[in-house]
């Protein structure tokens, strides 16, 4: 059974920057690929980014490049998710998922239903 946690939401100002964490067990199991996915206030959710917790490769979805970075901290059992520059479009529930390695060649965040464990969310809120 795979368990993530995120935190690290907050109210933001625009422009602001936030670094959310999602804490797991999955890098112990070492066999997963974990995402950071957004879903806004009445959409949908879509991913952002990825990462292997086996060799570290990741993946940024394209339109947030230069503003959304991921890394991990093994020691701590933690993917990071970097925000800078916020939007108020960036507004919203930031999820954490895993994916088994096995299913797929390299991280995915496409789709977001592709996962199979979810942390509960965390809250990002951009306004002045």
């Amino acid at each position: 059974q795979v368990q993530l946690v995120e935190t690290g939401g907050a109210l933001v100002q625009p422009g602001g920057s936030l670094r959310l964490a999602c804490t797991t067990n999955a890098f112990t199991l070492n066999n997963f690929y974990l995402g950071w996915f957004h879903q806004a206030p009445g959409k949908g959710r879509e991913g952002v980014s990825c990462i292997d917790t086996k060799n570290g490769r990741t993946l940024i979805e394209e339109s947030v490049k230069g503003r959304f970075s991921i890394s991990r901290d093994d020691t701590k059992n933690t993917v990071y998710l970097a925000i800078t520059t916020l939007k108020p479009e960036d507004t919203g529930l930031y999820f954490c998922g895993a994916l088994p390695r096995s299913r797929f060649g390299a991280c995915k965040i496409n789709p977001w239903n592709d996962y199979d464990w979810w942390g509960q969310g965390t809250q990002v809120t951009v306004s002045s």
